[in-house]
This record gives structure tokens, C-alpha cells and sequence, in this order.
């Protein structure tokens, strides 16, 4: 199976490179050039969980380079999912899948438009991953990946990816509720990456004081009366202490949004609390801490 990762920042480039090392054949792309010509010259170098290893992968700047995929993986930012879509139509055949592993929502729609039910899979992972110097990537966190098809049929196709994650080490499975996968995984991001970002500290900060602990249960809580009145099916049925395990797990690491803060990119927050945000206008639901959330992220001065 030919693999093209669209998206080759840390998530990417780790888990292309763990599925390349264990016989894949992978294909990076990224508009970073001098993460990929690193990788081009020297290999791709992870650390961290595992051990320190250089793995040699192909990637790229040029998409067309790759040929037609037979598993095209979006990992970009979720504002860059419809550019990077619209890319990815140059490496798809009509036998392609196509597997958002991304944060937030929104993602499935635009894949869906671009390619069809069909040949989308969604699906989540709580892996966690940093890039720490161009062509290097540091491990953090295993997790969990699900992927699904967006009809719920655990088709053949998704048991033979599942399979493939599975040899590269991950613990992967299928489900046939991938719509309430991604919801469970927002509703965990929205939890603790603004907090985290607005108070810019590592998840065990947002765990360690009755203060934040609260503030996680109101915006969890929140995000529920949405679900209830979708009648979204979560994985966890007690999601406060959820986002209390994923950040006790994730205790040193510094969540996504605010890496993305502190290197001075645009963050996600339109597609985690923003999306709860118009959801819950959509619905006539109050939601007043995510809203003010929402507002001092996008108020942080930006460098």
C-alpha cells in the first residue's frame, strides 16, 4: 500500500516515519523546505518514546511527485484542510482512501466534498508528537488511533489499515461511531488546549489546582448540553474525568495549540472552541466560558 502523508509537521512526520520503518512505503509532503531537505539529506531522526533512530523516507515539496496514493493521510492544520484537499486530488485514484486524523471538526465535511462518502475515513489519535529542529521529531505520547468509515461500515479496507498502524506499533482499531470518536476528541482538545494555552503551561498545570480543574469541568460541560441535543454518542461516558487522564498522561508535554502559540502560528482555536461556539448559537445553547475562551486566545498578542 503506497501511504502520502499530506501535512508532514510532527504528527505526520512521526507516525509516517514509524509506519516507513516498519516496511511501509510512505511518502511525506510539506511545504516546509527545510524540514523536508533535511529529511532528504540526512533521514528522518525520532526521539524520545522508543529510542533515538534515523529513519530513511521519501518527502517532498512537490506533491505530483508521488504518483497516485492508495492511502492519502490529511494531517495539516484544520485551516489548511480545503488547500491541502484540493492538493490532494492530484494523488488520488478512485481506489484512494482518504484518513483525516486531525483535530477539531469540520474536516470530514471538506474531505467529503472533495472526494466522496466513500473514500473518506475518519478517524482520531491522542499520539502526541513536537517537532524539535527541522528534520528531527520527538515522540511524547503513544495513544490511541480509531478510524472508521463515515457510513459506520467496518468496511475491508479499514481493517487493512487498521492492521498496517498495528505493525508500525500503534495501537490502532476500527469503529463504526468515528462521528463520536471525533466529537469525544474535541470535547478532550477544548478542555485543555486554550486553557492551557491562555495560562501557558504544561498539561500537568492544568491539573494540579482546584481553579482549572473547575474551569475544565464547566467547558466540558458546556460542550455536553451540545452533544445530548445532537444525540452524538461519546466514547467515554464520563468525560470530565476523561480530559483529567489525558492530562495527567500528557503531564509534561505542552498541548498543540499552545506550541502553536509560542512558535508564533496561526493556532486551531477557530476549529475547537469556535466550532462549539457556532454549534451552540446554531442551537439556541448558552455557552458563555467557552465563548470568553474563545476570545482571549484570539486576543493573545501574537509575535
Amino acid at each position: 500500500m503506497k501511504i502520502a502523508i499530506v501535512g508532514a509537521g510532527a504528527m505526520g512526520s512521526m507516525m509516517g516515519g514509524l509506519l516507513r520503518e516498519s516496511g511501509a512505503d510512505v511518502h511525506l509532503y510539506s511545504v516546509n523546505f527545510e524540514h523536508v531537505q533535511r529529511m532528504r539529506l540526512n533521514g528522518l531522526v525520532i526521539e524520545g518514546l522508543g529510542g533515538e533512530r534515523t529513519i530513511q523516507i521519501n518527502a517532498t515539496t512537490k506533491i505530483d511527485e508521488i504518483g497516485i496514493a492508495d492511502l492519502i493521510v490529511i494531517f495539516v492544520k484544520s485551516y489548511d484542510t480545503r488547500v491541502a484537499a484540493d492538493a490532494a486530488r492530484r494523488i488520488a485514484g478512485s481506489h484512494t482512501s482518504v484518513l483525516t486524523l486531525q483535530n477539531g471538526i469540520g474536516n470530514v465535511e471538506i474531505l467529503d466534498q472533495h472526494f466522496g462518502t466513500e473514500q473518506v475515513l475518519a478517524g482520531t489519535t491522542d499520539a502526541a508528537a513536537t517537532i524539535t529542529s527541522p528534520g528531527r521529531v520527538k515522540h511524547t505520547a503513544e495513544g490511541k488511533i480509531y478510524i472508521g468509515t463515515l457510513t459506520g461500515e467496518i468496511s475491508l479496507r479499514v481493517n487493512e489499515i487498521v492492521a498496517m498502524f498495528r505493525s508500525a506499533g500503534f495501537n490502532t482499531n476500527s469503529t463504526d461511531n468515528a462521528m463520536g470518536m471525533i466529537w469525544t476528541k474535541l470535547i478532550l482538545n477544548l478542555a485543555i488546549n486554550p486553557l492551557g494555552t491562555i495560562l501557558r503551561v504544561v498539561c500537568r498545570g492544568l491539573i494540579d489546582n482546584n481553579y482549572t480543574r473547575g474551569l475544565m469541568k464547566e467547558i466540558i460541560n458546556e460542550a455536553l448540553s451540545i452533544v445530548e441535543k445532537k444525540e452524538i454518542k461519546l466514547i467515554y461516558t464520563d468525560m470530565i474525568q476523561a480530559a483529567y487522564d489525558l492530562a495527567e498522561k500528557n503531564a509534561d508535554s505542552k498541548n498543540s495549540m499552545l506550541q502553536d502559540f509560542l512558535r508564533g502560528k496561526r493556532t486551531e482555536i477557530d476549529f475547537i472552541t469556535g466550532a462549539i461556539v457556532r454549534e451552540a448559537e446554531q442551537l439556541g445553547i448558552d455557552v458563555p466560558v467557552n465563548r470568553t475562551l474563545l476570545s482571549l486566545v484570539k486576543a493573545l498578542p501574537q509575535k
